[in-house]
């Protein structure tokens, strides 16, 4: 990524606020700063790559010997550093002579900022400015999408490029997404959405919730952050808000919950948001959906169905068949010659915790005519299906019958589009987002 030089960090408002003074390296002014970093620990530069403006406040060099400092400017020589800012006035009454003197020898730009500014505000400015130039740079070798900060990072992320952290803070800056203390962050993919509406009314619901969004084609990709006032279960929470926001005939997928920290966590929840988004639109549901409105799913709810096609359908089909023949091949000879649905009345019931009165509201059938299905499944499996022990291998059977069978059934609701269609949109997405210019 293009840096700045250092005499542009220095010419930065917030930097010129701290009052700089610049003591050592005048020779090396235009010299690049890949990022700058704020840093109390004086036992090594370990954690440096090379090219980092360090800020400190010099609290830990106020009672260190004369060699322990020359030996940290040293450090911080030998690891490439761009320079050293310490905060002096506070901590630290003025810079101590042998910190300038090693830094003199060196050539390593040594500054003393006598006006305390807050080091986040200086960070966020620099780092900011460095990361605008990088954009700008390389905005026509691997994106796009040129300004749109917000596709771009997004893009990045749900594609699992190499990032750090403040990078993705920097960027997700410069798109106006600023997670608040304690707020818990979900991907979400939709399709069928006309544009990031759908995105904006549910971040109102949600109590003014941030959005870093974007519109690709076909699909929209959001991070959502909630904020920590919203109570309760937050995959619940923006399920309901999008609900009542996205149009009827879109379907969302959200991912599962994550902390602001470590942009992994951003990439993870958004990457499992557009694979139950592809699920969604191509796997069959378990059970009917709501006849009006959008359906909204989540990571979770599809989780038994992303582990089964792990590396895709079709490369699990033959495995996946396999299993539901050994599991239930009486329930699908029986449904071969007779018009039933005890397959899915199966599902549905472990599901929702083998509950008598849930399945039979869902399938909406009498309690009597679930109990004769309930009865009809255990003669033919000859097995008791409440048996703790049989629960996950007969759900897991269910679903995989679902995911090979490839279609929806009779009187769900066909929101989505057909399964080629489906993969087809999914694989366009795909490359959308691992293509570059």
């Amino acid at each position: 990524m293009p840096a700045l030089t250092l005499r542009e960090v220095l010419a930065l408002d917030p930097v010129r606020a701290a009052r700089p003074e610049l003591l050592a390296g005048e020779g090396a002014l235009d010299r690049p700063v890949r990022w700058v970093h704020s840093s109390e620990v004086y036992e090594g530069a370990n954690f440096l790559d090379g090219g980092e403006l360090l800020l400190t406040n010099g609290f830990g060099l106020t009672d260190a010997g004369d060699e322990v400092r020359r030996r940290y400017v040293r450090e911080l020589a030998a690891r490439g550093a761009a320079g050293l800012a310490v905060e002096v006035g506070r901590a630290l009454p003025s810079m101590p002579p042998e910190v300038t003197d090693e830094a003199c020898r060196l050539d390593l730009p040594l500054l003393a900022l006598h006006r305390v500014v807050p080091f986040v505000r200086i960070a966020e400015a620099a780092n900011r400015a460095i990361v605008a130039r990088g954009l700008s740079g390389r905005r026509t070798v691997v994106r796009p999408w040129g300004d749109d900060h917000a596709a771009a990072l997004l893009a990045d992320l749900a594609d699992g490029q190499a990032l750090n952290q403040p990078e993705v803070e920097a960027r997700a800056a410069l798109a106006g997404f600023h997670p608040g203390p304690g707020a818990r962050l979900l991907g979400v993919s939709l399709h069928g959405s006309r544009g990031v509406g759908a995105v904006d009314r549910a971040a109102r619901v949600l109590g003014g919730a941030g959005a870093l969004r974007a519109a690709f084609p076909g699909d929209v990709l959001a991070l959502l952050a909630v904020p920590a006032a919203v109570a309760g279960d937050p995959v619940r929470a923006v399920q309901e808000a999008f609900r009542g926001a996205a149009e009827p005939g879109a379907t969302v997928a959200v991912g599962h919950a994550v902390g602001p920290g470590g942009w992994l966590h951003w990439s993870e929840t958004l990457r499992a948001a557009r694979t139950t988004l592809e699920l969604a639109l191509t796997v069959p549901p378990a059970e009917p959906a709501l006849p009006e409105g959008p359906s909204v799913t989540s990571a979770r709810a599809l989780a038994l169905e992303r582990e089964l096609t792990r590396g895709g359908v079709a490369a699990n089909r033959d495995r996946l068949a396999a299993l539901v023949q050994h599991t239930l091949g009486p329930l699908l000879a029986w449904e071969a010659a007779h018009a039933s649905d005890l397959v899915r009345t199966l599902e549905v019931h472990l599901r929702h915790g083998c509950s008598p009165t849930r399945t039979a509201a869902l399938l909406h059938i009498g309690r009597q005519s679930l109990y004769q299905r309930l009865e009809r499944i255990e003669s033919l499996l000859g097995l008791e299906i409440d048996d703790p022990d049989l629960l996950g291998e007969l759900l897991t059977a269910a679903c995989a019958h679902r995911v090979v069978r490839g279609q929806r059934p009779e009187g769900a609701r066909g929101t989505a589009r057909p399964a080629t269609t489906a993969r087809q949109s999914a694989d366009d997405m795909s490359r959308y987002f691992q293509r570059s210019a």
